[in-house]
């Protein structure tokens, strides 16, 4: 099938880690917050019943999210940057769409050529200093649904794929996207059983015949 617009998600789709999982083990609370992740992505609970909590335990400060973005282009998942080169070269309009934080995605957005105004993510706030003031409450993609909006908005660009790893991936097809799970990172039965097509892949190379 060809898409004009391919839409993927990054945490455990582009990038093997789950950022905000990440800025949690920085500060000692991997094991507590993680598991509200994961309830997230396996649609236990809706995403807004977790964003703020883990944000306000962890506190992420400027350094935090600029080591998280090191980390993100350092834990690429292989294959993303060929399948970007790719979906590029044959002129198909590409997105991110993330309940991830902005700031951190954006260097990993700009490597694999995204342009900002195809970035969509959660934007972070800081005081003066650096320290954590706060994020983005009114942003769609801290809640559930929030990527169906965010496809729904594009939909005049063209056909529409999205590919990613976790329930709120799944919800993009309420807006018509043809949905891709990508299981190389993370396994998960709930977009196995909704997904129009499913990968367990280690390569994002495995999504390219579905998407062009």
């Amino acid at each position: 099938m060809s898409f004009d617009v391919i839409c993927f998600d990054c945490d455990s789709t582009l990038s093997k880690i789950e950022g905000i999982d990440e800025l949690a083990r920085r500060v000692g609370l991997a094991e507590e917050l993680s598991k509200l992740t994961d309830l997230a992505m396996n649609g236990i609970v809706p995403l807004e019943a977790v964003y703020e909590k883990r944000l306000s335990a962890i506190r992420p400060d400027r350094d935090s999210i600029n080591w998280l973005a090191d980390l993100y282009i350092d834990e690429m998942v292989d294959g993303a940057k060929a399948v970007f080169e790719s979906l590029l070269a044959q002129g198909k309009s590409v997105h991110i769409i993330s309940g991830g934080l902005r700031q951190a995605i954006m260097p990993l957005a700009r490597y694999l050529g995204v342009p900002e105004n195809q970035l969509h993510a959660v934007d972070i706030y800081f005081d003066d200093d650096g320290s954590y003031r706060g994020f983005d409450e009114a942003s769609p993609l801290a809640k559930a649904g929030g990527k169906a909006n965010v496809v729904s908005a594009l939909k005049g660009s063209g056909s529409i794929a999205l590919v990613g790893d976790g329930k709120t991936d799944m919800e993009a097809r309420q807006a018509g996207a043809y949905v891709i799970g990508f299981g190389g990172v993370a396994d998960r039965a709930v977009v196995r059983e909704l997904a129009d097509v499913y990968t367990v892949e280690p390569s994002l190379l495995a999504v390219l015949p579905y998407i062009s």
